[in-house]
């Protein structure tokens, strides 16, 4: 059970990063059903590209960006789970878990591919990078200490 405002607030925090991943890895599919950034970036950067060969970069990034987000809503329930329940561990393990999820967003924010462009739109980079930023604020009111009454 959590004891302590910071602790029951950094859960609340936690169940918006776990919405905020499901969200991210459902976005790429959302893109391909309709706006097309992704197949339009990949076709920028490589003109001269086949569609079926932009198609097939399409999938190719879709597997990879389920299964990224299937980590981290995994990533997410377990930490969630450990907050939860008072282990000792939980604050170690958040902040590991917090460390990779924003090293992963900031890797498909900013990686450039051979195209010299970013792989992702930065439009898809950024839906990756948002829970990384509820992780940081998890982090933060796991760490801090509950402030003592005034007297």
């Amino acid at each position: 059970m959590t004891r302590t405002p910071h602790e029951r607030r950094a859960v609340g925090v936690m169940y918006t990063g776990l919405g905020l991943a499901v969200i991210a890895t459902i976005v790429p599919y959302t893109d391909r059903a309709t706006t097309h950034l992704l197949a339009d970036h990949i076709r920028a950067g490589y003109p001269t590209y086949t569609p079926d060969r932009i198609d097939s970069a399409v999938s190719t990034y879709l597997v990879l960006l389920s299964v990224v987000g299937a980590l981290g809503v995994l990533a997410w329930l377990w930490t969630t789970w450990a907050v939860r329940a008072g282990k000792r561990w939980a604050r170690p393990a958040v902040t590991v878990m917090s460390v990779l999820g924003a090293g992963v967003g900031l890797t498909g924010l900013l990686t450039k591919d051979t195209s010299g462009a970013t792989g992702l739109p930065p439009a898809l980079g950024w839906a990756g990078m948002a829970p990384g930023l509820a992780a940081l604020l998890a982090v933060a009111l796991l760490w801090s200490r509950p402030r003592q009454p005034s007297r």
